[in-house]
């Protein structure tokens, strides 16, 4: 079968082939990040223009590197939620009409389940069942995975996610969009432990997450520097950054640790955008084989939004003979735990 994958949740175009025989054919992707960085982040009504203006010349672009015709498609599917609605629209919109004229069926698929099945797309896939690490700007979740569509949620943040604490955090320094790879690259260069900033929430029971403390006690800690220092330095900056870095990596070690242990299992996938940060790898991977655990993560060009995973995930429900009518689906929001189970439980 092969699918052909658009993506449109947020400010990211992607579009892909994938074919389950052969593995990814094609994947296209145009990022919106210069034209919402003179505004400090995502502006929903430009966004939706934008994915207008791109998606033809990309699925017109992936047929030619594909090296296919749209006769040799089988199905569309598309991102349906959760995401910023216009946004999910016009892809719906645009992937139902594509379907429709070319005569095949479309699915609407959930976007974090699509991130969390994106390290399928690797040359060694994990293997049911795992925990999830989905760590994004929108979500921070700990999901127990006994196949597709069997979800259980054993922990999520209860205000700001990683991802968003990262943008934050990296607007009061000053650092442009999007915040979150600028501030782990001015990270580097940071002095180790001369700023310390608390772990969230690790000493309580339980799973949950929540970073609004973390990045106000951040707020405030950079507050404290400009009324002693005047404006801050540039190590000083960077410093903060590390500080704050290493506060979010470690919670999410201890509480990954903790979830593996809870649950007994081996296996930790990691998605979503944040799962490229390289300080969160490396310490992942350590705790891992420490403690003879396997940790598995998509490549950095499939952590943020792309095609790709949305036509894996597409895939494997439409073998699973899923197929939608003729509506467009699109929700804003949508717990993953909404999901039916398929009986595709192998990447």
């Amino acid at each position: 079968m092969q699918v052909l994958g658009i993506e449109t949740s947020c400010d990211e175009t992607g579009v892909a082939i994938y074919d389950s025989e052969l593995g990814l054919r094609a994947h296209a992707l145009y990022s919106q990040v210069k034209l919402h960085a003179e505004y400090g982040g995502v502006v929903p009504e430009l966004a939706s223009r934008d994915h207008i203006r791109k998606l033809k010349p990309l699925v017109d672009k992936a047929l030619s590197d594909a090296r296919i015709a749209p006769s040799q498609l089988d199905a569309v599917a598309y991102t349906a939620g959760p995401g910023l609605l216009g946004a999910l629209l016009v892809g719906g919109c645009f992937a139902r009409s594509l379907a429709y004229a070319w005569g095949i069926p479309a699915l609407g698929v959930h976007h974090m389940e699509a991130h969390l099945l994106a390290p399928m797309l690797e040359d060694t896939p994990p293997a049911f069942p795992f925990v999830a690490l989905l760590v994004s700007g929108g979500h921070t979740q700990l999901v127990r995975v006994d196949g597709i569509g069997c979800y259980s949620l054993l922990g999520e943040s209860v205000d700001d996610a990683a991802g968003e604490a990262f943008d934050k955090v990296a607007k009061v320094l000053g650092l442009a969009y999007p915040g979150g790879p600028r501030l782990a690259a001015l990270a580097e260069s940071g002095t180790p432990e001369r700023f310390v900033f608390p772990r969230p929430m690790i000493n309580r029971p339980g799973l949950d997450f929540s970073f609004s403390g973390l990045k106000t006690h951040t707020m405030v800690a950079i507050r404290e520097c400009e009324n002693a220092e005047g404006a801050l330095d540039e190590q000083t900056r960077a410093d903060i950054a590390l500080a704050f870095e290493v506060a979010v990596v470690e919670t999410l070690l201890i509480k990954c640790r903790r979830a593996l242990e809870q649950t007994g299992l081996s296996t930790l996938v990691m998605a979503g955008g944040v799962s490229a940060n390289r300080r969160l790898r490396t310490r992942l991977t350590e705790m891992a084989a420490q403690r003879g655990w396997r940790v598995c993560y998509p490549q950095p060009a499939f952590c943020t939004d792309n095609g790709a995973m949305v036509a894996y995930a597409g895939c494997q429900r439409l073998l699973a003979g899923e197929r939608d009518d003729l509506r467009v689906l699109a929700r804003a929001r949508w717990p993953m735990t909404e999901l039916k189970p398929t009986q595709v439980n192998a990447p």
